[in-house]
């Protein structure tokens, strides 16, 4: 078996550190593609954060992340209380500013009183979930629960009465109108029901959808309405007549305001100018699609199924669309309307699902999202932050108190904060840990801040710095107390950082004084990776007779498109892609057919992303010094005439170089040897061919027959086939005397038969014989038989 060494060596070559830039090569095929040229490759590198997915890999603490690219101070954000809940499906303020949220299963309502403590329990009921629960303007609280739920009302006492039964499956959402009239959005049926103060309810309005999902009333006091599954937003009015409708027939018309592009519309939101915001879900199924499964979800009192904003026990309601609250892969858009209806998108992703809406103080608009909890802000341009994550998979809930403090209720467990209005006195910020990929030398720290306001910046002068960075290393992917201690902290722009050299790094960014206008808009580090030696990767010898080129210029007598023994490389043929640099394209080298050329193939590959250069060296096997074939190489092929080359066995070494991207005391090679493979262009020899007649008789006798014998011999290879031709005609196959061409010599015998009728004269006879070798080198000879005729 052929031997493959390789070898790494520093080597001291008098060359500039700058790459240059190599020629751009053009395809010769259908269409010419721009071949980019190689990007200047200094070692020292820049690991630069600058975007919202950039940052959303870090870990925020009281920082917000804005989709533009900037980070800065998030309200505060604190944990109120953790119920004694699986999931909380709705959160309301009393009016003395209490907070309630209901939820499941079993149903309850928990009251949080803001000590900390654990929440009070002022509603449970053998009903799975609480799915909604609203006051009225004199305090009292009203459930309603689901499914096959009924709305309740509990007073100051704690006394539990029905309040209403709309005897429908689900019972999604209520809302009190100013005039102290109960809303009642209900399913399957697609009803809201419009309830006296005594409790006594009609039929307001029957939609063509399936669910009447959530309820608000625009700037004008008209009930607003989301569905599902045809994603619409209604505006119901009460119609001025009633003339020719039936006693039983709805008070009130709707008028579609927006059809939303998606299934289900899970919140509302108005600003105080009239502006409607919608949140809603899903893709919209196909009349013949099959409903989607409900999802199946574990909580502490069992297994449970989770039909829509509704849990049923024990399977999904027979005949029912289901409705899937915590959807694992959906889409989501917020949607915006103006006052005067014109609809736009404002918001949308395939990673989070919006489950509730509210208005911020600053006019901007919260959303609460899953299934990772998160919590976002978005103006009016649709810029977006996250503001902070709940530890839940699911922000469900959002309300306001008169005060502008916020709270949230969370699902999966069921928790509730309270945010702001006031900002965290201070935000840490941890980047993710970035992978240098090799041993690396860490240079300067470098930032960008908007300037402060000019009272932020006067009391900023006075004390400790508003902004501090810090910096650590370690060998490892995930930080932890293997790595280096963090260094710093660093306040100005461009401090050289001072962790110990490694492969890994990471950053850390702390906001101080609560100023929710400081921020940062990018940070970088700045690298010197240790230069390490290219590597060849393999070289893959081909078949003699084919010449390799980058451009195929065809010309008479060349076949094109030979295909090519291709070396196993860490890069795709034809395509050079690195982090640091825009992609670099390789053009792959075609082979045609060139008798005399012998061709090479190499990958290589450098981790410092060096440009390389590459030399061809050569020797004989019984040699042990190496001759240079070519140098200077840039491409990854050549080529060349071996007709120069004595026949015998030989070995190619290539040398790879990274010279063009390194000063000379830091330049590496590597080299790798090749198979032995043989030159051969000598053709064989055709010896002692001889050939003689037999059957010779008088009267009348048989065909004439010709003996041949001859030898081929071959110096360097064996014998590959040998062939006959009698008197010009075709050339025939004949075989060797030991029947396997597997020799440098081969002897062959074999019999030619002429045809003869009795009067023919004696007849002279040529007979053609060559032989191949196995790098199709041919040798020929010839002779002469004289074959008698019939003696009278």
């Amino acid at each position: 078996m052929p031997t493959t060494t390789s070898h790494t060596k520093h080597l001291d070559v008098h060359t500039s550190p700058r790459r240059k830039f190599a020629p751009a090569l053009p395809f010769l095929s259908f269409f010419c593609l721009l071949c980019l040229p190689s990007a200047i490759a200094e070692h020292t590198r820049t690991w630069r954060q600058a975007s919202y997915d950039d940052f959303q890999k870090g870990t925020p603490h009281g920082i917000a992340v804005r989709s533009d690219g900037r980070l800065e101070l998030a309200p505060k954000f604190t944990l109120i209380a953790d119920a004694d809940a699986s999931y909380l499906w709705s959160l309301r303020v009393d009016p003395h500013g209490v907070l309630y949220a209901g939820g499941g299963s079993p149903a309850k309502v928990f009251r949080f009183d803001g000590s900390g403590g654990k929440p009070a329990t002022v509603f449970e009921s053998s009903d799975l979930v609480a799915q909604t629960i609203t006051f009225d303007a004199k305090g009292a609280l009203y459930v309603a629960t689901s499914p096959d739920g009924k709305v309740y009302r509990i007073s100051a006492s704690g006394e539990k009465t029905v309040f209403f039964d709309p005897k429908t499956k689900y019972i999604w959402d209520l809302a009190f109108a100013p005039d102290g009239t109960l809303f009642v959005a209900t399913g399957d049926k697609g009803q809201i029901f419009a309830v006296a103060p005594d409790g006594k309810g009609e039929l307001f309005y029957a939609s063509d959808e399936a669910h009447i999902r959530v309820l608000a009333f625009d700037a004008h006091k008209n009930l607003l309405a989301g569905t599902e599954p045809s994603g619409r937003i209604l505006r119901v009015s009460r119609s001025e007549s009633k003339g020719g409708k039936a006693k039983d027939s709805p008070a009130a018309e709707g008028f579609v305001l927006y059809e939303t592009a998606k299934r289900e519309v899970t919140a509302v939101a108005v600003a105080p100018d009239g502006t409607i915001y919608a949140a809603a879900i899903g893709e919209k199924q196909r009349p013949s699609a099959t409903p989607a499964p409900t999802t199946v979800i574990s909580t502490p009192q069992g297994t449970t199924t989770v039909s829509g904003g509704a849990v049923v026990l024990g399977g999904q309601p027979q005949g029912q669309t289901p409705f899937i609250p915590f959807p694992q892969q959906l889409s989501s858009s917020i949607y915006r309307l103006s006052p005067e209806g014109a609809p736009e998108e404002l918001w949308n992703s395939r990673e989070d699902v919006v489950y509730s809406l509210a208005l911020n103080s600053d006019g901007r608009l919260l959303a609460g999202t899953g299934n990772n909890g998160a919590l976002l802000v978005i103006d009016g341009r649709g810029v977006f932050a996250q503001l902070a994550k709940a530890g839940s998979a699911q922000i469900t809930g959002i309300a306001r108190s008169s005060n502008g403090k916020l709270f949230l209720c969370t699902a999966n467990p069921g928790k509730a904060f309270s945010v702001g209005p006031e900002y965290e006195p201070e935000g840490t910020y941890e980047s993710r840990a970035f992978d240098a990929q090799l041993f690396s030398q860490w240079g300067r720290l470098d930032w960008w801040s908007p300037p402060p306001a000019a009272e932020k910046a006067a009391s900023k002068s006075a004390g400790a710095p508003h902004l501090e960075f810090f910096v650590r290393s370690g060998n490892t992917e995930d930080p932890g107390k293997e790595w280096s201690r963090w260094f710093g902290p660093y306040s100005k722009p461009g401090s050289g950082a001072e962790c110990p050299p490694a492969r890994f790094v990471q950053w850390k960014a702390v906001i101080h004084d609560g100023r929710p206008g400081d921020g940062i808009n990018w940070v970088s580090v700045a690298y010197l990776p240790r230069n390490v030696a290219p590597v060849i990767d393999a070289i893959a010898m081909q078949d003699p007779g084919v010449r390799v080129q980058s451009n195929i210029i065809i010309q008479s007598g060349q076949q094109p498109n030979i295909s090519l023994r291709q070396p196993q490389g860490s890069n795709p043929t034809g395509v050079v892609i690195t982090q640091t640099s825009p992609a670099r394209f390789e053009q792959p080298p075609q082979g045609f057919r060139e008798k005399g050329y012998q061709s090479v193939l190499w990958s290589a590959h450098d981790d410092n992303e060096d440009e390389l250069r590459f030399a061809v060296y050569f020797r004989g096997e019984n040699e042990t010094s190496w001759k240079l074939l070519k140098d200077k190489l840039e491409q990854k092929f050549h080529s060349w005439d071996s007709t120069a080359m004595p026949d015998g066995a030989y070995y190619l070494k290539i040398v790879a170089t990274d010279a063009a991207s390194n000063p000379p005391a830091q330049t590496l090679v590597a080299e790798r040897e090749s198979e032995r493979f043989i030159v051969d262009n000598t053709p064989p020899v055709i010896e002692n061919l001889q050939a003689e007649a037999v059957n010779r008789c008088t009267g009348v006798c048989g065909d004439r027959n010709a003996v041949i014998k001859f030898t081929a011999r071959d110096a360097t290879t064996s014998i590959e086939r040998a062939q006959y031709s009698v008197d010009g005609g075709d050339w025939i196959i004949v075989v060797p005397a030991q029947a396997i061409s597997d020799a440098r010599e081969e002897r062959y015998q074999f019999t030619v038969g002429f045809e003869w009728k009795p009067g023919d004269p004696d007849r002279e006879h040529t007979i053609a014989v060559r032989a191949y070798d196995h790098f199709e080198n041919v040798g020929s000879a010839k002779t002469t038989v004289t074959v008698p005729g019939a003696k009278e």
